[in-house]
């Protein structure tokens, strides 16, 4: 995508903070982009700064990453943060050695150096979060010492003579109290960058960058009823209008009555919507396979498979959109090639297979997903559709632990109903980020009346959020999960036992799966 705003570029050196940094950059309406530290883009001087990111290497390793930052450093404004930090030091005179403790959580920057913009309206004392293994003993040469911690000396320091900044902490996670005044002061007072990049912006440059790309080109979307798919939908209307068409697939894996209610949905919003009830294909293909990344990978298969055979009824169709966002391509492969470390697949990341004659256009895959809510608002969609929670691509299969049965899906299209329509009466559903019902593989003894029963246990989901790259869990009221509770088990037929999941992402991933 051409943006026309002053750029910051942001070097990825394979840490999974990396989408947080660009994701604070964007929220100062401020366009970035994430590049390998080893694939620097030739037109680097059409960016105005340079952030280079953490990494879980050690510069003191033989694995030390080495980006070439010939044209870079002293040229133009340069922060870097942890990694980025011990490598000006480690290679620029300075000395970075293992730390005797390992340099992980909350710290306060007690010593800051008064009348530095790159601290302006930042109290001592300020909470940073620090998440590191090496420390910086010695400053590089011409180095200039701006900040330290109790137990980090070196916490932040300036090269003299250049707009080069390095933090050991990082500005990007919301337990750094100040970080997003921190990048504000390097990008806006120090790199001079103006802040233009609204959801206003992109939506005008997104579409004329469709126009662009497809021409007259015919193109098929696969709709989802989500947040993801819609907006897409949205923004390739606007650019090709009724040379889109939209196919919603029922993979036998959706919610209780969604296929119904999404075709609903789209009416009046004048979209070209076919509805395909390929539920039978899906759980066939499916049968048997309990392996999770097994289960993704053929959904994604049978996903395209459907849709080839659509597409070919569609005569000259060129191209197939998806909704593709940002963490589920930092989540299934590194970002654009960095080194980041895989999670796992998503079932609509890394392209088609040679038999589809199709080529992928992505409009949204460099947003979050709250960034895709606020591009939605600016084009005035129904603010009940953009506020709908997350759902997978796979559907209810990744929350199936196990293999997969129609009677299992049944059990869990159920339990889901129960939960999301509870958070819903109890004015709860705008307050969680994301919920969802898990079925697992295990039975549990229960007594219902009289009788002994051995049925299925489900754990129940719910997580506040901003973008899906770190979640918490919900402090539901006791009251709800008690209703819930008995409802699910009074309910639906096959469960006797109901738990809720308290774990926060990291170390937990959202779904179980």
């Amino acid at each position: 995508m051409c943006m026309q705003h002053n750029k910051v570029l942001i070097l990825d050196f394979g840490s999974q903070y990396t989408q947080l940094i660009a994701r604070r950059v964007r929220e100062l309406n401020i366009y970035c982009e994430i590049h390998p530290f080893n694939k620097i883009p030739s037109d680097s001087d059409s960016f105005r700064a340079v952030i280079l990111s953490g990494s879980p290497n050690s510069v003191r390793g033989e694995d030390a990453l080495h980006p070439d930052l010939s044209n870079i450093r002293g040229k133009k404004p340069l922060l870097a943060v942890c990694y980025g930090a011990q490598y000006l030091a480690h290679f620029s005179g300075g000395e970075v050695a293992a730390s005797n403790t390992r340099e992980y959580g909350r710290a306060n920057l007690d010593f800051i150096k008064t009348g530095e913009t790159f601290f302006e309206g930042i109290s001592q004392g300020t909470q940073v979060w620090m998440s590191h293994s090496d420390t910086i003993k010695e400053l590089p040469t011409g180095g200039v010492l701006l900040a330290s911690t109790e137990d980090v000396e070196n916490a932040a320091f300036k090269i003299e003579g250049e707009d080069t900044f390095a933090i050991q902490f990082h500005p990007e996670v919301y337990h750094t109290t100040d970080g997003k005044k921190v990048l504000e002061n390097f990008l806006v007072k120090i790199a001079d960058i103006e802040q233009d990049w609204t959801p206003n912006a992109f939506v005008e440059e997104t579409v004329a960058d469709l126009k662009s790309q497809l021409g007259n080109d015919k193109v098929v979307l696969g709709l989802s009823g989500g947040v993801d798919s819609s907006v897409a939908a949205m923004l390739l209307h606007k650019a090709i209008g009724e040379n889109l068409y939209c196919i919603f697939v029922n993979n036998g894996l959706l919610r209780k009555n969604e296929f119904q209610d999404v075709l609903m949905q789209y009416q009046g919003m004048g979209l070209n919507v076919k509805g395909v009830d390929a539920s039978a294909r899906f759980l066939d293909a499916l049968a048997g396979k309990s392996d999770p990344e097994q289960k993704r990978k053929t959904i994604g298969r049978v996903f395209i498979e459907v849709f080839d055979d659509e597409a070919n009824l569609i005569k000259d169709v060129k191209w197939l959109a998806q909704g593709t966002i940002y963490p589920d391509v930092i989540e299934s492969v590194s970002a654009t090639g960095g080194p980041s470390a895989t999670i796992k697949s998503h079932h609509n990341v890394g392209g088609l297979p040679d038999f589809m004659k199709l080529k992928v256009v992505e409009p949204l895959k460099a947003l979050f997903k709250d960034e895709v809510r606020r591009v939605g608002a600016s084009m005035h969609m129904d603010s009940q559709l953009l506020g709908r929670h997350p759902f997978p691509g796979p559907g209810l299969a990744i929350r199936i632990l196990g293999d997969l049965t129609a009677e299992k899906v049944r059990i869990l299209q159920e339990v889901d109903a129960v939960f999301i329509n509870n958070l819903r009466s109890w004015n709860l559903y705008d307050k969680v980020w994301q919920a969802g019902a898990i079925l697992l593989p295990v039975n549990s003894v229960g007594v219902m009346g009289d009788e002994r029963t051995y049925e299925k246990c489900v754990a129940l989901r719910a997580v506040e959020s901003t973008d899906g790259m770190t979640a918490d869990w919900v402090n539901l009221p006791y009251e709800f999960l008690q209703k819930t509770s008995n409802e699910i088990i009074n309910k639906v037929k096959g469960v006797n036992r109901v738990v809720y999941d308290i774990s926060s992402k990291p170390p937990a991933t959202i779904e179980w799966e």
